[in-house]
């Protein structure tokens, strides 16, 4: 028998009405009768009929803010519409339709079940509902279909463009510091994350409500790990930031080292006149209340990526700086250093369940990992060598800052790298700025008034706060190879190679083999001693530098 499905519309009563009522209509087929579903289709209505654990607790805003920043916009889509990844998690009505749990076949959604006139009265936003103010009757209509379009060459430029940020300028620097045998660290890493990456699919298919990574941490440990893998999660988010203000400062007083500023008895130098100039710049961003356009963003971060490291073999291999120190084979003393910033390169496992869900072949989750981490591995260690070969024992935190200021592509290579990371750094200002907001909206409720006016006044002055203390933190520690390391060890650590074995162990410990736990405890193993080691270093070097 044919199987068809056809639009939904949930319809929900406020609490001061009547009794909860959710209203599903099915399309009519041509000969008048209703059409059958499929089990999957009646297990998916069935999450519909009640508010799932991991969509109501906090951070409910996680998957929507970054979905926006971590991928790049469907070309099935225009160019100002939200993308399907963006619109499917704003609310948990739609987020418990994912393609894992839904036939391959079902086809999009494409007649409204409202008429035209009709449809103004009752349709909203998701994007729309406030906790603060809830309205007599609300209806999440699922317009846009259930949307689970990207493709795979898509699903790897999403990859690609999550895990091949600003740690590309530090791998030369990575190298100075542990020597040639520090590679191996590289490569180490990149295969372990991959692993790593795949049992946060294991994760995700092992409860349809389950859709991000701090959805994993509350399957696996309850509350106490969504708050647990959040908290990390924007503690990266907000490092992230100060590592932009840093280095905006450092590329920008390369190219204009006399710069400096004097008032009221306080000198700026070059790198933080340019860092407050930064913060001054990006703090109306913050403001934003719409994220949609933002998302486009990011989606520059492989062409950026691509056009520094082009630059740089240039430099080296056809203006002739060439070659100039054989280098290091191992240096003990500041290998941990290294270990932080290779650690560093591969901090994508926050986007990855993003990814999935998005995908319209969910199987090929894989492949597209492997083509990911493989062309971005390709990519660090080629900038990594090239660098290291032409600047040696000189080698800076950001290779950029090594390029001699007179060639062309070096000025191609600094501006790329100032003027897409300053529109990056805003990026990321607004979202943990949003996220912020929310959580703090949310458990001040009684305390703030809900009219519009004083939410939107507060949503201004936290988000202001916010970039104004990244500004702070990056004036206070600048220096960037380090403060990278230290997220390296500290945090992305925790993220990459800790909580994805312990969760994939909690959540599926009736199912793994013992081959998988030994593996497991082993990644955890390393993770934790790189951690310790990386993060001790780390700290040991930035007070060392604070104190001279």
């Amino acid at each position: 028998m044919n199987h068809s499905t056809s639009d939904q519309s949930l319809y929900i009563e406020s609490d001061d009405g009547d009794d909860e009522r959710k209203h599903l209509s099915d399309d009519e087929d041509e000969d008048g009768t209703l059409s059958d579903t499929s089990d999957a289709y009646n297990q998916n209505q069935h999450h519909l009929s009640k508010a799932s654990p991991y969509s109501t607790a906090w951070p409910k805003s996680y998957r929507q803010s970054i979905d926006m920043f971590g991928s790049v916009p469907s070309p099935n889509l225009g160019f100002l519409a939200n993308s399907s990844m963006s619109r499917r998690g704003s609310s948990f009505m739609s987020s418990t339709l994912t393609r894992r749990h839904t036939p391959e076949s079902l086809p999009c959604v494409s007649k409204p079940l409202l008429e035209d006139e009709e449809a103004p009265k009752h349709k909203l936003s998701s994007h729309s509902l406030l906790p603060s103010k809830p309205s007599s009757s609300m209806v999440v209509s699922h317009d846009m279909g259930i949307s689970n379009d990207s493709s795979f060459g898509q699903a790897v430029l999403n990859g690609v463009n999550v895990l091949c940020g600003v740690g590309i300028l530090s791998t030369p620097y990575a190298v100075k510091e542990g020597g040639w045998l520090g590679l191996i660290i590289l490569f180490a890493f990149g295969i372990l994350c991959f692993y790593t990456g795949l049992l946060l699919r294991y994760c995700l298919d092992s409860h349809p409500d389950v859709q991000t990574y701090p959805d994993i941490g509350h399957a696996a440990f309850g509350s106490t790990g969504r708050i647990l893998v959040s908290v990390i999660l924007y503690m990266e988010l907000y490092a992230m930031s100060v590592e932009y203000i840093i280095l905006e400062g450092d590329n920008l007083s390369s190219m204009f080292p006399n710069a400096s500023l004097s008032i009221g008895g306080f000198h700026l130098d070059a790198p933080r006149l340019f860092a407050l100039l930064t913060t001054l710049a990006v703090l109306p961003t913050v403001w934003l209340r719409d994220l949609s356009v933002l998302s486009y963003i990011s989606a520059g971060g492989v062409i950026a990526s691509v056009l520094v490291v082009l630059c740089l073999f240039w430099v080296g291999l056809v203006d002739d700086v060439g070659i100039h120190s054989k280098g290091t084979p191992l240096n003990l003393a500041t290998l941990p250093v290294s270990v932080g910033l290779y650690g560093y390169c591969y901090s994508g496992h926050g986007v990855f369940p993003n990814i999935y869900t998005s995908m319209a072949k969910p199987s090929q989750f894989s492949a597209v990992l492997l083509a990911s981490f493989g062309i971005c591995t390709l990519m660090y260690a080629g900038v990594a060598v090239m660098g290291y070969s032409m600047f040696g024992e000189s080698t800076e935190s950001q290779f950029t800052l090594n390029l001699p200021q007179d060639l062309v592509a070096s000025k191609i290579a600094l501006w790329t790298t100032v003027s897409f990371f300053f529109h990056l750094s805003s990026a990321y200002y607004t979202k943990v700025g949003m996220i912020f907001t929310k959580f703090v909206a949310m458990s001040l409720e009684e305390l703030i008034p809900s009219n519009y006016g004083k939410s939107r006044f507060y949503a201004i002055a936290i988000r202001s706060a916010l970039a104004i203390s990244t500004l702070l933190v990056g004036l206070a520690i600048p220096f960037f190879g380090l403060v990278m390391s230290l997220i390296g060890s500290f945090l992305t650590m925790l993220i990459t190679l800790i909580l994805p074995p312990a969760c994939f162990l909690s959540i599926l410990r009736k199912k793994v083999t013992p081959t998988q736990v030994t593996i497991c405890i082993l990644i955890m193993t390393v993770g934790a001693v790189c951690s310790v080691i990386g993060t001790y270093s780390a700290l040991a070097k930035i007070i060392e530098k604070l104190n001279t």
